[in-house]
């Protein structure tokens, strides 16, 4: 039996949670709702689902505060997809410093929802299974440089801390541990968990641009992070573990 997507709709709005539910079924989606974090939890502890829908205004515990504890926990994997009433370009921005995987400004068309949540499972799917960021707490070292997984900084070679944004530690996370192994940019979306609808391709580039700043590595004879073309990025320093820490 083929694989239906389950989608789990986190909304306090009974409306828009009909209307989003019947229309993404009607779509070939198998749908659950609830109303708030208390049913999510309860729902999530006796079953899984292929990505939630998670609303940030909320009473009670908020979207940003699901999301955190989402990513928290056993479900850190789980696509999210996050609406809002919200304009603000700070609240998008926190979401994905968050976790979220994309994000959709209330109020929307339910095409472009459906569109969003089938373009965030087809990239999740895209991902190797053998591509993933460890966890364990390590002191990496490459180059000249060292990267505290716990303090998520970086430090040069006389042991200066150089501070990263959560989008620039997740993907220098991303390429050190995958060192010398091109990384497509939907490859590089999916595991630093940041990606934007609008800015997909575009939004890569600029952070490796960042990313090789931080790393003072010239952008016309890189060192680190070499561009291969019409493929993506390859981390081309070896790595080794410097230090576990607890």
């Amino acid at each position: 039996m083929d694989h239906v997507d389950h989608v789990l709709i986190v909304d306090d709005d009974r409306e828009i949670r009909e209307l989003v539910s019947n229309y993404l079924k009607k779509n070939g989606l198998r749908v659950t709702v609830a109303a708030d974090g208390r049913h999510m939890r309860t729902f999530l502890e006796a079953d899984s689902v292929d990505l939630i829908v998670l609303d940030v205004m909320m009473p009670g515990d908020d979207g940003l505060v699901l999301c955190r504890e989402l990513r928290a926990g056993k479900h850190k994997t789980t696509p999210i997809l996050m609406l809002t009433a919200r304009s603000d370009e700070t609240d998008r921005i926190v979401g994905l410093e968050m976790g979220a995987d994309d994000y959709l400004a209330k109020p929307f068309a339910a095409r472009e929802l459906l569109a969003r949540i089938k373009a965030v499972l087809r990239r999740t799917r895209m991902l190797p299974p053998n591509l993933q960021i460890s966890e364990v707490g390590q002191l990496l070292k490459f180059g000249d440089w060292q990267l505290d997984t716990s303090g998520r900084h970086l430090l040069d070679k006389q042991g200066t801390i150089v501070a990263l944004s959560g989008a620039e530690y997740r993907l220098l996370r991303v390429f050190v541990d995958h060192p010398q192994r091109v990384l497509n940019r939907d490859q590089l979306l999916n595991l630093t968990q940041g990606r934007d609808a609008d800015l997909f391709d575009r939004s890569i580039d600029l952070l490796v641009s960042r990313l090789r700043q931080r790393l003072r590595d010239d952008a016309r004879e890189p060192a680190y992070i070499k561009t291969v073309r019409s493929e993506g990025y390859v981390f081309s320093m070896a790595v080794e573990i410097a230090e576990v820490r607890s």
